[in-house]
């Protein structure tokens, strides 16, 4: 089977780890409940930032928070590696700017993600994403945004919400965790 993930906040925690930043280079100690409770997908607003303040936060701190310690969430990496054991074809589509492709894919594969260069997108707009999702002939998609879930729909693709704040105003089958996949496996 052919399976497409998204990866920030799909398979990685990008949101909460860039959460902890903001707290520190703010100087701030906002609990991470006031994060969980987020129903956007922008973090600035529990800060004080403006919007206008906040995307510029997020641009300049997006090298350490793209490319350093932000944590895959736990089991991701080992059930994709496990998938990939089994034969499954892995996708990754990801809406990062495409200037980080490159280094976004070797980060990928340190954390233990199984990554094959020529099945790795990235550096588009979700419409764009859309249309890569639906030429792939992808079984599965996972992923987290609203705005890209929102737009998908294939007959044979099942669409899986990783869930987020954010998004559990959407129907659909839902991932809350790693594990859980097995489920979604055993009932195609």
């Amino acid at each position: 089977m052919k399976f497409g993930f998204d990866i920030d906040d799909t398979l990685i925690n990008l949101r909460g780890y860039a959460f902890t930043i903001y707290n520190k280079k703010l100087n701030k100690n906002l609990a991470m409940d006031i994060f969980e409770a987020l129903k956007t997908v922008e973090i600035h607003e529990p800060f004080g930032l403006t919007n206008a303040e906040g995307k510029e936060m997020w641009n300049t701190l997006r090298e350490e928070i793209y490319f350093s310690d932000c944590p895959p969430y736990p089991d991701a990496v080992e059930t994709l590696q496990e998938l990939k054991e089994q034969g499954h074809e892995i996708y990754y589509i990801t809406a990062r700017p495409g200037e980080h492709g490159e280094r976004t894919m070797n980060w990928m594969k340190k954390q233990g993600f199984p990554v094959d260069g020529d099945k790795f997108y990235c550096g588009m707009k979700d419409h764009e994403k859309v249309k890569i999702i639906e030429e792939l002939g992808l079984d599965f998609y996972f992923d987290d945004k609203p705005g890209v879930l929102d737009t998908l729909s294939s007959g044979s693709l099942r669409v899986v919400v990783r869930d987020q704040s954010y998004n559990r105003h959407l129907q659909g089958e839902r991932l809350s965790h790693w594990k859980e996949i097995k489920t979604f496996l055993s009932s195609k």
